[in-house]
């Protein structure tokens, strides 16, 4: 009953959300909807219009193409490589010249070697769009954190498997060839991205925890109380995700290189099996990564500063009711909430026992420039060097179309609602103890100080990042 009646009156009384279903709005505030229905090629990257300069101005350089590795919209990908995977064979002779006087096996042991692995993707044969195919990669690329303290691709391989048809691309090759290794990668990121650290680590397992504390914490329960703030809307924007982007004929169908059978049967199935406890515990899964000191990562700078914050916020709530692990087993209710995630949610997999559902709003200051993260690519991974040009780059692209519709769907996915609640913030104040709500009052407290550290630092930054600011942070899944 508790879900019907919300859903509704969210519905009913939420325009901005009714308003979001609809992407043709989206495209008229964004000045596009003459392109939609254009099916041809874009023919310079003067004609694309686009929302973020900076990034329009960079997307093509290395450095930019680094910083968003550890900053973009997926941060949560690169780890320090200490020995080259078999099957991504980069010799000293190839990197060399990238290295600065460096061999490749002096950085790795300095730690200054890194790579993102995009093997999830592997064995897609790519979505049909309007009858035509469209491909996805599934590559390899490594990464050098030069003594200037930025982050620079120095070798990208395409494919899983290495051969003579799978060259390894490099920043000393053509221009384009460079270029279109570059972009490949960028469309794996948004596939990476969007379907395992977006749909499933952030909106599916928070399904799971929303669902579990509805269906069997009463209202009276300390930890209901605790955690229904932060459940606002999370089943409403899933139903408008299951019906408009991964269902037949939805969004994935329509304008994605992987398409919603693949995406939905085969990739998420497969984000799912690696799915870990530490995975989800921010400062296990930074140190897994080796991630504890590369410079510039303002993500996890930010991110644990947030998780510290929340950690000892709840922390404080909790140990106002559980005094020991004894109070935590006789509370049937609470066992109860527990058992359902781990056998409903988690399928009863043991290495699996948490969520951190930190919500980025990036999608469309990286996405919103299309080049730069391609939603769809209608070439396949070129096999060999020397034969890629600027033409070839537009052809690989997606059309003007498959582009606009993209760009609403990105907005769509970062425009906050008229009635969003940012962390700390709650609509309705469920505890009325001294104790617990002096808690709070401290946590909205230790917000406003890592906001003015936050906005302070931002401003020697260029491209800024505010987006771990506690003000740009929702109190739950609602994007």
């Amino acid at each position: 009953m508790y879900y019907a009646g919300t859903q509704k009156a969210h519905y009913i009384n939420n325009k901005p959300v009714i308003q979001a279903t609809n992407v043709f709005l989206r495209l008229l505030e964004l000045e596009l909807e003459s392109l939609m229905a254009c099916s041809e090629s874009w023919r310079s990257f003067n004609q694309l219009q686009s929302i973020l300069p900076y990034v329009q101005q960079h997307w093509q350089e290395d450095e930019f193409f680094g910083y968003q590795t550890l900053n973009g919209l997926n941060p949560m990908l690169i780890e320090r490589c200490t020995k080259l995977p078999s099957n991504f064979p980069v010799t000293e002779e190839m990197v060399r010249s990238s290295l600065e006087g460096g061999s490749l096996k002096t950085e790795m042991m300095k730690g200054n070697i890194f790579l993102c692995d995009y093997k999830r993707l592997r064995g897609f044969k790519g979505n049909k769009i309007d009858g035509k195919q469209q491909y996805l990669a599934a590559p390899l690329c490594l990464l050098y954190s030069t003594p200037e303290k930025t982050l620079k691709p120095i070798a990208i391989q395409l494919h899983q498997k290495p051969d003579e048809n799978n060259p390894i691309f490099l920043p000393t090759d053509c221009q384009w060839d460079w270029l279109l290794a570059k972009i490949f990668v960028r469309n794996a990121e948004f596939h990476e991205h969007e379907l395992n650290f977006h749909l499933l680590r952030t909106h599916l397992l928070a399904e799971v925890f929303t669902i579990a504390t509805l269906r069997n914490l009463p209202s009276a329960h300390p930890l209901y109380k605790l955690l229904k703030p932060h459940t606002l809307y999370t089943l409403q924007i899933n139903i408008m995700a299951r019906n408009l982007l991964i269902s037949p004929g939805g969004v994935f169908d329509k304008f994605t290189s992987i398409g919603q059978k693949d995406a939905v049967t085969a990739c998420l199935p497969k984000a799912f099996s690696t799915l870990t406890y530490s995975s989800l515990c921010f400062p296990e899964n930074i140190k897994e990564r080796g991630l504890e000191d590369i410079p510039n990562y303002f993500y996890r700078d930010y991110a644990q500063k947030l998780w510290d914050i929340i950690n000892k916020y709840v922390d404080g709530i909790v140990k106002c009711y559980y005094l020991s692990a004894e109070d935590v087993k006789k509370d049937s209710e609470l066992q109860n909430w527990i058992s359902e995630i781990f056998n409903f949610g988690f399928l009863g997999r043991e290495q699996s026992a948490g969520s951190d559902s930190l919500s980025a709003v990036l999608q469309f200051d990286f996405g919103g420039w299309m080049p730069n993260l391609p939603t769809a690519l209608r070439l396949p991974p070129q096999c060999k060097k020397g034969v890629t040009t600027e033409k070839t780059i537009f052809q690989a692209l997606p059309d003007v179309t498959t582009t606009i519709h993209g760009m609403a769907v990105l907005y769509l996915l970062s425009k906050k609602s008229s009635d969003h609640y940012q962390l700390g913030n709650f609509r309705e104040e469920l505890f009325s103890e001294a104790v617990p709500c002096g808690h709070i009052e401290e946590f909205k407290k230790v917000l406003k100080i890592l906001e003015a550290e936050v906005e302070n630092r931002n401003q020697s930054l260029e491209p800024g990042y505010l987006y771990l600011n506690p003000t740009t942070v929702d109190n739950s899944v609602a994007l």
